[in-house]
C-alpha cells in the first residue's frame, strides 16, 4: 500500500485518536501511585505510559533518570514541574549515594561562572513550580531540555576534582574550578549529529532546548548558547582524537592525521602490498583527483583575530594556516587572457569582497569515490587565484595559487612510489599549462618529480569549453582511468553547504574545525557504504563491457583491415603525445578542412577595417551584421520549437517559449538601435517591414501558411520580426541610405553562414547514417529500438535546424545580387537531398554503383572525393570513439575488482592497528583504552567480513 492509502484508512479514526489524546490529560479516577498505592501527585511524561507517582516514589524512581520531565496535579490539571521539587539530588560517586564526607555547607558555585541577569520586565508576574528554581541547583543542559538540579560531588580525601567527577558521570563542565553549568554527553552528541545531518546552528539548537524546557516563557530558561558553542568545540576535538587513536599514542597528531581517507584508493603500505614482480608504475595504481571551489562557504572577517584559540590547525582537511599564509604572501597574481572560453571559476578571481576574509574554499577529493583528501582544503581570498610567479608569455587567465597548494598537499598523502595521477578540474585546459613551472619556482609548493600529472575536465563542464577541449580532456579518452565523470566534487559540496550559513560568522579556528568535522563524516559515510558502491559499479561495468563491446564489434567487422591498422597506430601516437601536446588528441575529431566559417570571415573583415582606419560608423559593422545573422538563426530555432510543440503544449513548455521570446526581443531591440549608427539618417527604425518568411525544412507536413493558426504565435512575434539587415532592406534602399558598402560585407558573412550550415548538415547526416547502420538495424528488443530511435530523432532535429538556416541564408543572398560563381556554388537545398542514402553510410554496398551524393557534400571540402572520404573520416572517428568507450569499460572492470581487494585490505589494516592498540593498552593496565580499541578493531573486522562476503 502507498502512504496515501494509510492516510485514507486513518481519516475515519481521526476523531477517536483526538479523543484519546485529550483523555490522557486527566489522572486515573483513583489517582494512586503505581509503586506504593499512596496518593499520586506527579506524572512523568518520559516514563513509559506516563505513570503516576507520589513524591517519595517519584524521587526514588528517577535517581537513574534525572532528566525526565514531570507534571504536578494541582486539583484541576497537571502543571509543569521538575524533579528538583521532589527533592532529587544527583550524587557523584558511592554508587549514587551521598558521600559520607559531604558537609552541610554548599559552596560549589562560588565565583566561577557569572550569574544570569534578567531584566525586570522579563520576570513573570505568576507563580508556580516552573518559575521557582531551588537554591544551590546546577544548570544541566540535556537532550531533553535545560534542567536545574542539585549535584553533590564526592569529598573523600582521595576524590578527583569536581570537573573530572562530573566528566566521568557523562557531564561536560562549562568551567573547571567550581562549575555551575554542565552539558550531558547526550546533548553534545545530539547537537553534533544535528549539525552534520541538518546543518543546525548552535543558536537554533539551543533555542529548541529552551522551548522544550518552557513553552510559555523560553526567555527565562538560562542562556548557555555561548557555552554550548565552546563546549561543543572541545567535545568535537576529544571525539576526533579518540576516533583516530591518539588516546592510545604518546605522540601528538601531525598534518592531516585527524582525517579519514578513502579505503578504495591505492595507498602503498596500507592497502597495496606489492610482490617482487609488480611495480607502482603500472597504470592500475593511478590516483585520480578532482579539484573544485565552493563559493558558498564564505567567511566574514573575525571580530578578534588576535584572541583566537586553535585546537587542530592543519590536523584535518583544512591546511595549516602559517605555511599557507607564507605561500600566499610570496605568490603573485598574473592577469592574463584565457585561450579558452571564460569560466566562472576563472572570473571569480576578481570578486574581491571587502567584508569577507574568505570568499569560499577549494580543495581536492578522490575522483572515483568522492572522499576528501586530508590536508588539501584551502581558503580563497579573491576566488580561485593564480599561482606563484609571473610566467613569461603566459596566456593563463588567473591560474590558481590556492589550488596549486591544495593539489601539492593532496599529492603527498599516502602516495609514496605512485608515479601517475589524473586531475579533473573545470579549467584544466588553462590551469595545467604552467603548473610544474609554478611548483618549481615556489618555496612552499612540493611535488615528487617522478609524479606525472594527466589533466582532465569533468564531462559536464567540458561542454562549456571550446569544442577542441572535449577530446583533449574528457575522461572518455584518458587511458587507465576507467569510467568516471570527474564531477563528483559537486555532490560533496552539498553536505558542506548545510553548515556554511552557520559557519560564516564563526571565528577562524571554529569554522575550520566544523568544516573538518563535516568532511570527516562525509568520508566516514563513504567508507561504510563502499561495499554497496563497488558492487553497483561492478554491475554497471559488466553491462557496460557487454554493450560497448557489441557496438564496437559492429563497427570493427565492417572496417577494412588496412584502415584499422592505420587507425590503431595513429591512436597510439596520440595517447603517447597527449602530455606534451594535448592537440595530438584531435585524432578523435573529424579532421576535415571546411570552407571559411562566419567567425573566420568576421575576423578577417574586422582586421581589414582596422588596417585601413575605417570611419567610426563602419569600424564594427561586421560584428553588427554578424549579430543580426545570429539573431536570424535564433528566430529559426524558436520557430521550429514553437511549431514542434503546436497548440497542445504544457504550461512548462509555454513558459520556456515565453522566456526565449523575451530574450530574443531584447536582442532584436538592441540590434535595431545599433542600425541607426550603421545605416545612416535615411533609415527609420520605426518602419514596418514585411513579416519574416522562413522555409522550414523538417518532418512536419502541415502548410507553413497555416503556421500561426496551428501554434501559439502571432504576426508580430519576435521569431517573425524582420530585422534591419541590408538584405532585408534591399539593394536600392541601401543605396539611398548611403549604406551600399554594407552589401559586400553581408554577402561575405552570408557565405560563411552558409558554409557553417552545410558543414553541420554533413556532420549530422553522417551521424544519422551511422546510427541507422550500427544502432537502429541492430536493435533486437523494444527497449533498444526505442533508445535508438530517440537518438535518430535528436539528430534529425539538428538536420532540420541547419537545413532551415541554409535555406534562409541562400534566400537572403539572392536579395544581395550574388555573382554567377556564388549562384553556382550555393544551390537550392531540396527535401529529397536530406534523405539518408546508403551511399553515405556505406558507399561500397551493393546497388550503389550508380548512386552519388548530393551537391553539398563537396562544397570546398579539402578531400579527394566526397563519396569515399567523408564516409571514411566519419567511420574512423566513430570506430576510435567506440573503441575508447569499450577500453574504458574494460579498465573500469579491472579497477573495480582491484578496489574491492584494496577496500578489504584497508579494513583489515585498520583491524590490525586497533588490535595492536588493544594489546598495548592491556599491557599498560588501561582497561578502558583496551575496551575501546577492541570495539574499534571489531567494527573494522565486521566491515572487512561484510565486504569480502559481498565481493565473492
Amino acid at each position: 500500500q502507498s502512504q496515501n492509502d494509510y492516510l485514507r484508512q486513518w481519516l475515519p479514526r481521526q476523531e477517536s485518536y483526538l479523543h484519546h489524546l485529550l483523555d490522557r490529560e486527566a489522572p486515573p479516577e483513583d489517582r494512586r501511585c503505581i509503586i506504593c498505592q499512596q496518593d499520586g501527585v506527579y506524572k512523568c511524561q518520559d516514563c513509559l505510559g506516563e505513570p503516576l507517582y507520589c513524591t517519595g516514589c517519584c524521587r526514588s524512581q528517577h535517581r537513574s533518570n534525572p532528566f525526565h520531565w514531570i507534571s504536578q496535579w494541582n486539583g484541576r490539571f497537571f502543571e509543569r514541574s521538575c524533579l528538583a521539587h521532589v527533592g532529587l539530588i544527583i550524587y557523584l560517586g558511592h554508587d549514587g549515594k551521598q558521600c559520607p564526607a559531604v558537609t552541610d555547607q554548599w559552596n560549589l558555585f562560588e565565583e566561577d561562572e557569572p550569574e544570569d541577569l534578567l531584566e525586570p520586565e522579563d520576570l513573570p508576574f505568576v507563580s508556580g513550580p516552573e518559575f521557582q528554581p531551588k537554591e544551590n541547583t546546577m544548570v544541566i543542559v540535556d537532550k531533553s531540555g535545560v534542567h536545574r538540579l542539585e549535584v553533590r560531588c564526592c569529598e573523600c580525601p582521595n576524590a578527583m576534582s569536581p570537573d573530572i567527577q562530573m566528566f566521568r558521570h557523562r557531564f561536560f563542565p562549562a568551567s573547571f574550578n567550581r562549575p555551575k553549568t554542565v552539558f550531558t554527553f547526550r546533548v553534545l552528541n545530539d547537537f553534533l549529529l544535528d549539525s552534520l545531518e541538518c546543518g543546525t546552528s548552535a543558536m537554533n539548537y539551543y533555542s529548541k532546548l529552551r522551548r522544550m524546557t518552557s513553552s510559555m516563557f523560553p526567555h527565562l530558561v538560562p542562556d548557555r548558547y555561548r557555552e554550548l558553542m565552546r563546549v561543543a568545540r572541545q567535545w568535537r576535538q576529544l571525539k576526533t582524537m579518540k576516533w583516530h587513536g591518539f588516546g592510545h599514542r604518546s605522540d601528538n597528531p601531525s598534518t592531516g592525521e585527524l582525517a579519514l581517507f578513502c579505503p578504495a584508493c591505492p595507498q602503498p603500505g596500507i592497502n597495496v602490498l606489492l610482490s617482487e614482480d609488480e611495480s607502482l608504475d603500472d597504470w592500475k595504481y593511478t590516483r585520480s583527483f578532482v579539484m573544485d571551489g565552493n563559493f558558498k562557504a564564505e567567511h566574514l572577517h573575525p571580530i578578534k583575530p588576535f584572541d583566537e584559540v586553535w585546537l587542530s590547525d592543519g590536523l584535518g582537511f583544512m591546511v595549516g594556516k602559517d605555511r599557507y599564509k607564507m605561500h600566499l604572501a610570496e605568490a603573485a597574481d598574473t592577469v592574463e587572457k584565457s585561450s579558452c572560453n571564460n569560466h566562472r571559476a576563472v572570473n571569480q578571481a576578481n570578486a574581491a569582497r571587502h567584508k569577507l576574509e574568505s570568499t569560499g574554499i577549494g580543495g581536492v577529493a578522490c575522483a572515483r569515490h568522492g572522499c576528501f583528501v586530508p590536508h588539501s582544503m584551502v581558503d580563497f581570498q579573491k576566488g580561485e587565484r593564480q599561482a606563484t610567479s609571473t610566467i613569461p608569455h603566459s596566456r593563463v587567465n588567473h591560474g590558481q595559487m590556492n589550488m596549486d597548494y591544495a593539489l601539492c598537499e593532496a599529492s603527498r598523502h599516502n602516495m609514496e612510489g605512485i608515479t601517475r595521477a589524473v586531475t579533473f578540474y573545470d579549467i584544466n585546459c588553462q590551469y595545467n599549462k604552467h603548473f610544474r613551472v609554478r611548483v618549481d619556482r615556489s618555496r612552499f609548493l612540493e611535488m615528487a618529480p617522478q609524479l606525472t600529472i594527466i589533466p582532465g575536465i569533468g564531462l559536464w563542464h567540458v561542454h562549456g569549453h571550446q569544442d577542441s577541449c572535449y577530446v583533449r580532456y574528457a575522461s572518455n579518452f584518458i587511458e587507465g582511468i576507467g569510467r568516471i565523470d570527474g564531477e563528483i566534487m559537486e555532490t560533496l559540496w552539498a553536505r558542506l553547504n548545510l553548515i556554511s550559513p552557520a559557519a560564516r560568522g564563526m571565528s577562524s579556528p571554529h569554522r575550520k574545525e566544523c568544516l573538518d568535522y563535516q568532511m570527516n563524516d562525509s568520508n566516514f559515510c563513504k567508507m561504510i557504504r563502499m561495499k554497496r558502491t563497488l558492487c553497483r559499479k561492478y554491475k554497471l561495468a559488466r553491462n557496460g563491457i557487454l554493450e560497448s563491446g557489441k557496438a564496437f564489434d559492429r563497427l570493427d567487422e565492417a572496417a577494412p583491415l588496412h584502415l584499422k591498422t592505420e587507425w590503431l597506430a595513429r591512436e597510439r601516437i596520440a595517447q603517447s603525445s597527449r602530455l606534451n601536446d594535448p592537440s595530438a588528441m584531435d585524432e578523435y575529431e573529424i579532421n576535415i578542412k571546411k570552407a571559411p566559417s562566419k567567425k573566420e570571415i568576421e575576423l578577417r573583415l574586422l582586421e581589414e577595417g582596422n588596417a585601413r582606419n575605417a570611419a567610426p560608423s563602419r569600424r564594427s559593422v561586421a560584428t553588427w551584421i554578424s549579430t543580426g545573422l545570429a539573431i536570424e538563426e535564433a528566430q529559426i530555432a524558436l520557430l521550429i520549437e514553437v511549431r514542434r510543440i503546436g497548440r497542445r503544449s504544457t504550461e512548462t513548455q509555454r513558459l520556456d517559449i515565453a522566456r526565449q521570446r523575451d530574450r530574443l526581443q531584447g536582442q532584436i531591440d538592441g540590434f535595431a538601435r545599433s542600425a541607426l549608427t550603421h545605416l545612416g539618417e535615411g533609415f527609420d527604425a520605426d518602419d514596418e517591414p514585411e513579416d519574416l518568411d522562413v522555409d522550414i525544412l523538417d518532418d512536419l507536413d502541415d502548410d507553413p501558411a497555416d503556421f500561426t493558426e496551428t501554434s501559439h504565435t502571432w504576426t508580430n512575434s519576435p521569431e517573425l520580426t524582420v530585422i534591419p539587415l541590408p538584405s532585408n532592406l534591399g539593394v536600392d534602399r541601401c543605396r539611398r541610405c548611403m549604406a551600399e558598402d554594407l552589401i559586400p560585407l553581408e554577402m561575405s558573412l552570408r557565405e560563411g553562414q552558409a558554409n557553417d550550415a552545410l558543414h553541420n548538415l554533413r556532420i549530422y547526416l553522417c551521424n544519422k547514417a551511422i546510427l541507422f547502420r550500427t544502432t537502429v538495424r541492430q536493435a533486437n528488443s523494444q527497449a533498444l529500438k526505442t533508445r535508438a530511435w530517440s537518438q535518430v530523432t535528436s539528430v534529425q532535429q539538428a538536420v532540420s535546424l541547419h537545413a532551415s538556416i541554409y535555406t534562409k541564408t541562400r534566400k537572403q543572398m539572392m536579395k544581395l545580387e550574388p555573382g554567377q560563381d556564388q549562384l553556382q556554388k550555393y544551390k537550392p537545398l531540396l527535401r529529397e537531398q536530406l534523405k539518408i542514402s546508403t551511399a553515405v553510410g556505406d558507399p561500397n554496398a551493393r546497388g550503389q554503383r550508380n548512386e552519388s551524393l548530393a551537391w553539398f557534400w563537396s562544397v570546398e571540402v579539402d578531400l579527394g572525393g566526397p563519396d569515399q572520404s567523408w564516409n571514411e573520416e566519419f567511420y574512423r572517428v566513430h570506430w576510435l570513439r567506440a573503441k575508447a568507450l569499450r577500453d574504458r569499460w574494460r579498465e573500469e572492470m579491472l579497477l573495480v575488482k582491484l578496489e574491492m581487494d584494496w577496500t578489504c585490505k584497508f579494513f583489515l589494516w585498520k583491524t590490525t592497528i586497533w588490535g595492536e592498540h588493544m594489546q598495548e593498552s592491556l599491557e599498560k593496565r588501561l582497561p578502558g583504552h583496551g575496551c575501546y580499541a577492541g570495539r574499534q578493531s571489531h567494527m573494522y573486522s565486521l566491515l572487512a567480513q561484510d565486504a569480502q562476503a559481498a565481493f565473492q
